[in-house]
């Protein structure tokens, strides 16, 4: 198949005017993520300076991301043009509101993950490159967040992906290489499905601008390949968020490296798998994902179910982790298949919602799973104990932490699960919300059971004092408010959820970012 000749003309394509200086904001969390990862890199012999250094980098971070989201929920969305060549042609970083929550949750998970880190890796792992590693990975994920072209979302999948071998290997033990195995060849396979598709894209549309694409689709649907293109997307994107039936990679990886790793593979990693998918289904290839609704809520009941079983039969909790991890990988999917007629944007507000509570939630459960190790000498649920004599204000935070990942009120996964059921309601596929409904109520055993196991249960000897440590209270306990937080005030962030979701589903605005004059 030709490509289309591209409506622009060559002579007029460079850009003359100056950048306004609020666009540089566009590429400045990536810009400075990659910096601070070279100098950290360069100071390899000097790991207590290294790591205070990336805590600065990482709430610097914090800061521009901010920024960023608040410009871009005051003005709309942005566009950085690389080059100074105009879209198509340039590469281009557009930011909605969409990939500017994304990115600022996903930069709140790392500063508390850095700031855990300074107790969970020692100097071995710091010499080893675990701060680089970690910048280099927000780099990635953080370019993945912000891109406007579809091969450049394929580029920063690879630096998130390299990054991440570097972290999971981090120690060099034996089950460590073996999840690093598993977790390599099914994220690669998944890789190379996405690199097929982009090349598909580029020979129907000629383009890989995603504002482009969107305004082309309509009239290239009779003739180019799109629902081959969105299976492919759906096949990559499912496997490298972990949804049924490519996730049995995730329970069989994520338990195997630190915790502060595990907690930030949980917590970023399989949400740019999601928002990969909803960026491609919802806004560049709409008809197609409504054709695909019926598979997509299929595979995310299935996802919901499996995971919550799965959760209910572990005893190692960073594995019953990955489960709850992958259920609520289907409550998002739930959300895309539900992202047309009925479900309208609630759909997608409740998996954009979805997405930014499991960000902080399951980075804090991890990160608490850690602190039941420490406390109570391992991971095992059969051997923990006692955890509630041992400390009170421990155990109501983990309660905390548990409830909001049920689901249950007040906490902050209750309001998209409201927002999914409902939509599921309307749309007339009630199965689905029996299924989210029964996942919520499977994972709400699963964590009665760890609780019960971990924390009631009197010890089978006598727990060591545990003596409070700020590198470690500190990001839980902020993580933790910001659970409560989300879930007693709910009405900002339901309010961004669904601008987000309604700049997706109508992407004029986006449009008009890259192209402020109109594709001609």
């Amino acid at each position: 198949m030709a490509a289309p000749t591209a409506t622009i003309d060559l002579s007029a394509a460079l850009i003359t005017a100056p950048v306004p200086i609020g666009h540089w904001l566009a590429i400045l969390p990536v810009a400075h993520c990659i910096t601070l990862g070279a100098v950290l890199l360069m100071l390899r012999a000097h790991p207590r300076l290294q790591a205070w250094l990336a805590i600065s980098g990482l709430t610097a971070l914090v800061l521009i991301d901010a920024a960023l989201l608040a410009k871009v929920a005051a003005e709309g969305p942005l566009t950085m043009v690389m080059g100074r060549w105009l879209p198509p042609f340039g590469i281009a970083f557009t930011v909605d509101l969409f990939g500017a929550l994304l990115a600022f949750t996903a930069a709140l998970a790392a500063l508390a993950g850095g700031i855990y880190a300074l107790a969970d890796i020692g100097e071995s792992g710091r010499r080893y490159g675990f701060f680089p590693l970690l910048m280099l990975l927000m780099a990635g994920v953080s370019g993945a967040f912000l891109t406007g072209d579809v091969f450049n979302l394929y580029v920063w999948f690879e630096v998130l992906l390299i990054s991440s071998f570097g972290l999971i290997i981090l120690g060099s033990e034996r089950r460590q290489i073996d999840g690093a195995l598993k977790y390599a060849v099914l994220n690669l396979i998944a890789t190379t499905l996405f690199l097929i598709g982009v090349g598909i894209l580029y020979a129907a549309f000629g383009t890989l601008n995603m504002a482009d694409i969107a305004a082309k689709a309509g009239n290239l649907r009779a003739t180019a390949p799109l629902m081959t293109l969105a299976s492919l997307f759906l096949l990559a994107f499912a496997m490298k968020a972990a949804a049924f039936p490519v996730n049995f990679w995730l329970p069989a990886a994520y338990h195997t490296p630190r915790i502060v790793v595990s907690a930030l593979f949980a917590g970023l990693l399989t949400k740019v798998g999601i928002y990969a998918l909803i960026r491609v289904m919802v806004m560049l290839l709409p008809v197609e994902r409504a054709e695909l609704s019926l598979v997509i809520a299929l595979a995310a009941a299935a996802t919901i179910v499996v995971g919550a079983l799965g959760a209910l039969a572990e005893n190692d909790i960073r594995r019953l982790l990955g489960y709850v991890v992958i259920s609520g990988i289907g409550n998002m999917l739930a959300g895309v298949a539900l992202g047309g007629p009925g479900g309208g944007i609630d759909g997608i507000s409740g998996a954009v919602f979805y997405a930014l509570h499991s960000m902080a939630l399951m980075t804090a459960l991890y990160l608490a799973a850690g602190e039941i190790a420490r406390r109570g000498g391992g991971f095992l649920l059969s051997d923990l104990g006692g955890l509630y004599r041992q400390s009170g204000g421990f155990t109501a935070l983990s309660l905390v932490l548990f409830l909001a990942a049920c689901g249950l009120p007040p906490f902050s996964g209750f309001w998209p699960k409201v927002i999914l059921v409902k939509a599921s309601l309307d749309s007339g596929t009630w199965w689905l919300a029996a299924a989210i409904l029964a996942g919520g109520f499977l994972t709400t055993i699963a964590f009665g059971r760890l609780f019960l196991l971990a924390y009631w249960r009197p010890a089978a000897m006598a727990l060591a004092p545990s003596r409070a440590n700020w590198r470690t209270g500190l990001p839980l306990a902020a993580l933790t408010a910001l659970t409560i937080g989300f879930g007693i005030l709910p009405e900002k962030l339901l309010a961004l959820s669904q601008s987000a979701a309604a700049g997706l589903a109508d992407p004029k605005a986006y449009l008009h970012s890259v192209f402020p004059g109109g594709i001609r």
